[in-house]
């Protein structure tokens, strides 16, 4: 099996697992690297298996329906690999502050659904970097935060 797909095989298996519901923690033990960093613009960094850990169980209290999952073919070069997700969930769970723009108060009852695409940087079969872009403006604009512009 060439490194490319092996590399696509462990970020097939971080959607299905880390941003997939229902999820599983210990896939971050098993494929995130010590030094990982996951970054979205609309969250800012997380680094560290720990943050990353954390940061996803205060983001699915907050969104129990949490789920994301992968879109089309994954693309892969070296250690680099690309893909691109849709997915989203509901708020329905405690107070959320973890956006740039803004805070939930609890159950908001508001509903996120947005796509993005993403770039995993892999070394020795472990993700080093997740840095993704995201539909920022179509959640923030779902949730409430930013308004939606008139027809």
């Amino acid at each position: 099996m060439s490194k490319e797909q092996q590399n696509k095989d462990v970020v097939g298996r971080w959607f299905k697992e880390y941003w997939g519901n229902p999820w599983n923690p210990g896939v971050v033990d098993d494929l995130a690297a010590p030094d990982i960093v996951v970054h979205y613009p609309l969250h800012g960094p997380w680094k560290g298996p720990e943050v990353v850990k954390r940061k996803m169980t205060e983001f699915r209290e907050a969104f129990p329906d949490l789920n994301f999952w992968g879109v089309g073919d994954l693309i892969a070069e070296g250690d680099f690999v690309v893909g691109r997700w849709d997915g989203g969930g509901t708020h329905t769970g405690p107070a959320f502050d973890d956006i740039a723009l803004g805070s939930l108060p609890a159950n908001s009852g508001k509903s996120m659904r947005f796509t993005g695409t993403t770039v995993f940087r892999l070394q020795d079969g472990k993700i080093v970097e997740e840095i993704g872009e995201e539909g920022a403006l179509t959640a923030l604009q779902g949730l409430g935060i930013v308004p939606k512009k008139a027809a």
